[in-house]
């Protein structure tokens, strides 16, 4: 299946010069969804994971299910003052402004195998944070899954050398 199909181009979105790629228009598509899941399934399994963490939002519907397809936990990293629990906190640049992103202190515990899944790799960001907050809570990060990867952006260079997945590439 060419995932690509399923993945609405926004010109000009969230500003000009943005190619934004929509993954709703293959989240809507239940066989589309589902066998992109079972897809990042088939890529990580040879990996060691005991749980998958997913950046809000989109990270949760990556995340989630590839955690049920896989039989493990699933932890969400969410935008500050979100969880209920005793977090830990990790602030980041973004291109317009600043960030932070949370976990629960009990999220991960010390030794777990943990991949990371979003639905995108862009700048690397987000997905450097994350490795952060779960590598401060003792998780050992063994890869990140994402639906796409903004080839042209390198977010690759900023996950100190964990493995990257990707369903597809764009330039």
């Amino acid at each position: 299946m060419d995932f690509k199909d399923y993945i609405r181009v926004i010109p000009d979105f969230p500003q000009a010069g943005i190619s934004f790629k929509d993954i709703t228009t293959l989240l809507k598509n239940g066989e589309a969804y589902r066998k992109s899941i079972e897809e990042l399934k088939v890529m990580v399994s040879d990996l060691k994971i005991d749980v998958i963490a997913g950046p809000e939002a989109r990270g949760f519907v990556v995340g989630a299910p590839l955690a049920y397809a896989l039989g493990v936990g699933f932890a969400p990293i969410r935008k500050s003052g979100k969880l209920p629990y005793e977090t830990i906190e990790v602030g980041y640049d973004l291109e317009y402004g600043k960030d932070r992103l949370a976990m629960h202190t009990d999220a991960i515990e010390k030794g777990q195998n943990v991949l990371i899944a979003d639905d995108l790799l862009a700048t690397g960001g987000t997905i450097a944070t994350s490795i952060n907050l779960i590598r401060q809570l003792g998780g050992n990060v063994v890869g990140a899954a994402f639906m796409i990867e903004l080839a042209d952006l390198n977010g690759r260079s900023k996950l100190d050398g964990i493995d990257v997945f990707t369903l597809m590439k764009y330039e």
